[in-house]
C-alpha cells in the first residue's frame, strides 16, 4: 500500500487522536520523571488522595472538562497544564502529518511514511515532555535528550542524511554549548553560563538537522530566550527560578542537616556540584530555563526547515 491509498480525513483524524492519547501520557511523564518515578506502575492516580483514575477522566481535554478542572475524588483543582499538553500533543501530530508526511510523493509506502510520522512525533511529543519538566524543574531528563540523539542518528536516513551527518552534527551541536558555555565559562567565572541538559539539547538538534541546524537553533534559542524573559520581566516585573527548584532545594538542605554530623561535611560537597545548589540571583543573574526557548527553536525547524534554510542559506544546498 502507498500513501495515496487511503483518504487524507484518515491520517489526520488518525494522528491527532494519537497525537491526545500520547498528551495525555506526557502529562505522567511530566509529573513523574522529575520525582524520580516510574511512568507505567502505577497506574494514573490523583496526587492527592492516590485514588485510581477512572477511563472516562482520562479522556484527553472532555476529560478534564468534564470534571470542571477538579479532580473527582476529593476535589482538588487539575491544573490546566493537562488539557494544555494534551491539546499540543494533538497539535503536534498534525503539524508532523502536514510537514513531514503529507508533504511525500503519493507513491511513497505506507511502511516509509508511517516510520517518518512515528520517528517525527517520538522528536515532538518528547521535546514537549523536556519543556514542562525544565520550566518547572531546571532539568532536562537524559531520557529525552540523549535518547533524542540515539533517535536522531538512527533514523538518519528517512531524512536522505547518512548517520555519519547526523553524528557528526550531534557532536558539533554539543561542543558550541559544552566548550564556550560550561568549560570556558566555568573556569573564568567559578559557574556554568548554560547548563549540560542544554549541550546536550543542542546535540540533539545536530544529531536531526546537521551542524548547521544545531547553530540555527542556538541563534533562535537565544533571540526568543532573551524576548521570553523581557516580556515576563515587564508583565511581572522581575525573573526569578521556579518555584518548584527552591522547594527541592529547601527540602535536600533540610535532609542533609540532619544527617549525623560526620556525614554531613561529605553531603554539602556533594551537594554544592549540584546546578541548584547557589543562591536565586535577581534581574538578569537569575536562573531560569533556557531549555523550552531551544525546545521551541528545535520544533520550529522541525515544520519549517526548509524555507528557514532557504532563507538562511539562498542559493545552498544543505546536504
Amino acid at each position: 500500500m502507498t500513501l495515496d491509498s487511503l483518504p487524507l480525513w484518515f491520517y489526520r483524524g488518525f494522528g491527532v487522536a494519537l497525537g491526545l492519547l500520547w498528551g495525555s501520557f506526557l502529562n505522567v511523564v511530566i509529573w513523574r520523571v522529575p520525582r524520580g518515578m516510574s511512568v507505567v506502575r502505577p497506574p494514573s492516580h490523583c496526587p492527592a488522595c492516590q485514588v485510581p483514575i477512572k477511563a472516562w477522566q482520562n479522556v484527553p481535554v472532555l476529560g478534564w472538562l468534564a470534571l470542571r478542572g477538579r479532580s473527582a475524588c476529593c476535589g482538588v483543582r487539575i491544573p490546566v497544564r493537562y488539557p494544555i499538553v494534551e491539546a499540543a500533543g494533538g497539535l503536534l501530530a498534525w503539524g508532523v502529518l502536514e510537514t513531514r508526511v503529507l508533504t511525500l510523493s503519493p507513491h511513497t509506502s505506507l511502511a516509509f511514511a508511517g516510520a517518518v510520522f512515528v520517528a517525527w512525533l517520538a522528536l515532538a511529543l518528547a521535546l514537549l515532555a523536556a519543556a514542562f519538566i525544565d520550566a518547572e524543574h531546571l532539568y532536562l531528563p537524559d531520557g529525552i535528550t540523549i535518547g533524542g540523539v540515539v533517535l536522531g542518528i538512527a533514523t538518519a536516513s528517512l531524512r536522505q542524511q547518512t548517520f555519519l551527518d547526523a553524528a557528526i552534527g550531534a557532536a558539533v551541536g554539543f561542543v558550541i554549548v559544552w566548550l564556550p558555555f560550561i568549560a570556558i565559562y566555568e573556569r573564568l567565572r567559578g559557574m556554568a553560563g548554560m547548563g549540560m541538559g542544554d549541550a546536550k539539547l543542542l546535540a540533539l538538534a545536530g544529531a536531526w538537522f546537521g551542524w548547521p541546524g544545531a547553530l540555527v537553533v542556538l541563534g533562535a534559542g537565544a533571540i526568543q530566550g532573551a524576548v521570553g524573559t523581557l516580556a515576563i520581566m515587564l508583565v511581572t516585573g522581575k525573573v526569578g527560578e521556579p518555584e518548584a527548584v527552591a522547594r527541592e532545594r529547601e527540602a535536600i538542605l533540610a535532609e542533609i542537616e540532619a544527617l549525623p554530623a560526620e556525614e554531613r561535611e561529605a553531603a554539602l560537597e556533594e551537594w554544592h556540584k549540584d546546578p541548584i545548589a547557589g543562591e536565586q540571583g535577581e534581574g538578569l543573574r537569575a536562573r531560569i530555563p533556557f531549555g523550552p526557548f531551544l525546545i521551541l527553536a528545535i520544533l520550529e525547524l522541525a515544520f519549517f526547515e526548509r524555507p528557514i534554510f532557504e532563507v538562511l542559506l539562498p542559493g545552498g544546498e544543505l546536504w
